[in-house]
């Protein structure tokens, strides 16, 4: 009773308008049976036009504004309703056959693995953080090798030390036998001018007992001449012109033997002015000279051993200084970022000890930034190396602009990049593009989007 009493008063101008309600059935109706995009757009567009089409209403008129408002509200949701649905499943499917796109894309960067060139204990060099920023030529870590083999740089410090203590005393072996050679040749010296001077006057001798047998024999002459002369008249016997011939003839051997030890006391001069020393009682060289040279051998001896230790001392310094080097860089090693970036995967920690050739960090190449994006077969049968590529963010940033570098397709993509392309699943052709720009977006590796390729014109 009181659902009938209710219904009963309430207003019949509330109640709705079965012109209205015709209405909406059919158009519910015809998108039921319409599900595609077209259908749905004619659907709204007999929506909107139906109001204008004649028919009985003369209720409606007499309804309040209020009651009449609410229809078209209705009618304006579904309109936007339709609209939105025509721009999903008509606009999107349109641009996405228009371009050439990727199916998915991130933003990627290389990566740098520091490997420890020695074995040893790992030291901090300085405090990293997760992500932290380096610069190239960095130090991050350090390796250090207590434990480090030296024999061969104390071996070479021993025999340097050895030759070291050696070389006074050959000096001093040296200094001594030059000095006795110098007193030696000092002698021989003043024995050369001595006997030099003693042939000089041996000489003058020689040259007066000359003149006295010259003076002689000139004597002799004129005796004899006259004696020829007094012969003939009988004034001076026979016996006499002999005795004064064979005087005369003395005279002559006596200056002629005088000449000949003149000429072999130049002989003996010429000689010991070039340093040999004729005579009977003695050879060429004199005690003294014979005593100089042979000290002269052993002072060159002792010269050439202190040059040879003076040479092998040079060649150990030399060789202990490139023997340290080697030393430090196996005794201890700096880890150093080749390139600008951030830290990725820190792989070790300090105080742990590490193999020669062990990775220690990888580092994420800022200026090596890439785009890494998979692609339908189609779209991959159309690209070339070269062609220009947009990355657009799916956050809504700034659109990128590259260049494509591999085409990779269905192989293996590149181990060295910070995120596999194989995690990119939805496609197996894989593109790679390279950044105009890459370094000025501050290694933003992880972003995801899409890469817009250009449309290339094929020729007729």
């Amino acid at each position: 009773m009181m659902d009938r009493s209710s219904a009963a008063s309430v207003d019949p101008a509330s109640a709705p308008s079965p012109h209205d309600a015709k209405t909406d059935a059919k158009i519910d109706a015809k998108i039921d049976a319409r599900t595609d995009a077209k259908g749905l757009q004619e659907a709204l567009y007999e929506q909107m036009f139906a109001n204008d089409e004649p028919g009985p209403a003369p209720d409606a008129q007499t309804q309040p504004e209020s009651q009449r408002r609410w229809p078209r509200l209705r009618r304006g949701a579904k309109i936007a309703i339709g609209l939105a649905l025509i721009a999903i499943f008509g606009w999107l499917p349109l641009r996405a056959v228009w371009e050439y796109s990727s199916v998915e894309a991130v933003l990627n960067s290389r990566l740098v693995t520091l490997r420890t060139p020695i074995g040893g204990r790992v030291a901090a060099a300085q405090r990293l953080t997760d992500q932290a920023r380096l610069d190239a030529g960095t130090v991050v870590l350090r390796v250090v090798n207590p434990r480090g083999d030296r024999t061969r740089l104390d071996d070479l410090r021993r025999q340097k030390s050895r030759l070291e203590n050696e070389r006074p005393s050959l000096a001093a072996k040296l200094a001594s036998a030059q000095a006795a050679q110098k007193d030696l040749a000092r002698q021989a010296t003043q024995f050369r001018d001595g006997r030099v001077l003693q042939l000089e006057a041996r000489i003058a001798e020689i040259q007066t007992s000359i003149e006295a047998a010259a003076a002689r024999r000139e004597e002799a002459s004129a005796a004899v001449e006259r004696a020829s002369s007094l012969a003939k008249s009988g004034n001076v016997s026979t016996v006499e012109l002999a005795r004064l011939t064979r005087e005369l003839s003395v005279s002559q051997q006596t200056e002629l033997g005088a000449r000949k030890r003149l000429d072999a006391a130049k002989v003996e001069l010429a000689a010991a002015r070039n340093g040999s020393f004729l005579g009977d009682s003695y050879n060429d060289r004199p005690s003294s000279v014979q005593r100089e040279e042979e000290m002269r051998q052993p002072a060159g001896d002792l010269d050439a051993d202190l040059a040879r230790t003076d040479t092998e001392i040079a060649w150990l310094a030399s060789e202990i200084i490139t023997e340290e080097i080697r030393f430090a860089d196996l005794s201890e090693a700096n880890i150093t970022t080749p390139v600008t970036g951030r830290v990725w995967e820190m792989m070790t920690s300090p105080g742990e000890d590490v193999q020669p050739g062990q990775p220690l960090l990888k580092v994420l190449d800022c200026s090596g930034a890439v785009i890494t994006a998979n692609v339908t077969e189609s779209v991959y049968n159309r690209l070339q190396l070269g062609d220009h590529a947009t990355f657009e963010p799916n956050d809504g940033g700034a659109a990128i602009s590259g260049t494509v570098v591999n085409l990779t397709g269905a192989a293996g993509a590149p181990a060295n990049l910070a995120i596999n392309p194989d995690a990119l699943s939805k496609e197996p052709y894989r593109v790679t593009v390279a950044l105009g720009d890459g370094a000025a977006h501050a290694c933003t590796v992880g972003r995801t989007g899409r890469v817009v390729f250009a449309r290339q014109e094929t020729a007729p």
